[in-house]
């Protein structure tokens, strides 16, 4: 399995919080989902990979070099989408072509021109009258415009509107149908990396929790719902969470472990990251 990217020990330490050692993989021609809570370090580790900030150990490979002492033929073909837009607001589409074929080397402005078109972007308009979905979309546009071979994307899809989300949708599964072709997509909206990932990795606290295939990852875990007092005499090894209420109790348990006779429901990607994150007995 060739990969797309690597990482490797990743740490850095702030004041305040700490990345953990984290490791990563993404192999080439898939989708990998980044799941945490606010603050749970999903940017960080997205800006460590990037040489945004300099991690205190650890080492990053994209397509099988390492990073640093070649970041500059590397980022060539990386394509980065943040949430939010990075562009002078007072540019418009044209002039900010003019700026990237002078940043890239393989830059393409016959596909930049056309994509302009595909994604309905207005070329003469200033970028501080766009939306944010167009804003969102000309951010895409330009990481598709110089050979991206790896896609990577912190919130791209937040806050838009479900069209616009849809269409972003699309555009990543058609950038992977080249098996050359990654994208590390981090979001709060569950259920658009449940349309669109092969695989998911979890970070709560900086600490990476599990990475592992998103259908393999559904099937591995069952919601199995009862009384409190049903719940409660489950066997705590087997419950990774678990929640009660004023009308039962519901436990998030490894599909292995399925205790005989009690209703359970399948877990989705949402609810394996709530119930991850809720104490365990």
């Amino acid at each position: 399995m060739s990969e797309a990217l690597r990482l490797e020990h990743i740490s850095k330490k702030y004041e305040t919080f700490t990345l953990y050692d984290v490791n990563l993989v993404i192999p080439k021609g898939s989708i990998m989902g980044f799941i945490g809570e606010n603050g749970a370090g999903k940017s960080t580790t997205m800006k460590a990979m990037l040489g945004l900030i300099h991690p205190d150990s650890g080492k990053v490979h994209v397509d099988g070099k390492e990073f640093a002492g070649t970041e500059r033929d590397v980022k060539e073909h990386i394509g980065v989408v943040m949430d939010s837009s990075c562009f002078p607001e007072e540019l418009n589409a044209e002039e900010i072509g003019n700026v990237m074929r002078r940043v890239y080397g393989t830059w393409d402005a016959e596909k930049y021109k056309n994509l302009l078109g595909e994604y309905k972007i207005e070329r003469t308009k200033r970028i501080r009258d766009y939306s944010r979905g167009m804003k969102m979309k000309l951010s895409m546009v330009v990481a598709l415009s110089h050979d991206s071979r790896l896609l990577v994307l912190d919130e791209a899809t937040s806050g838009l509107d479900p069209i616009v989300r849809d269409f972003l949708l699309d555009t990543f599964l058609d950038f992977i149908q080249d098996e050359e072709h990654s994208i590390w997509l981090s979001s709060h909206i569950l259920s658009d990396l449940e349309k669109v990932c092969d695989y998911i990795t979890f970070i709560q606290d900086g600490k990476i929790l599990f990475s592992e295939n998103k259908d393999e990852l559904m099937e591995k875990y069952r919601i199995v719902k009862g009384t409190k007092e049903q719940i409660r005499e489950l066997e705590p090894s087997a419950v990774i969470g678990l929640s009660e209420n004023a009308f039962g109790a519901q436990a998030l348990v490894p599909s292995s472990q399925l205790p005989q006779g009690m209703v359970s429901d399948a877990a989705g990607i949402e609810d394996i990251m709530l119930f991850y994150g809720r104490e365990r007995r």
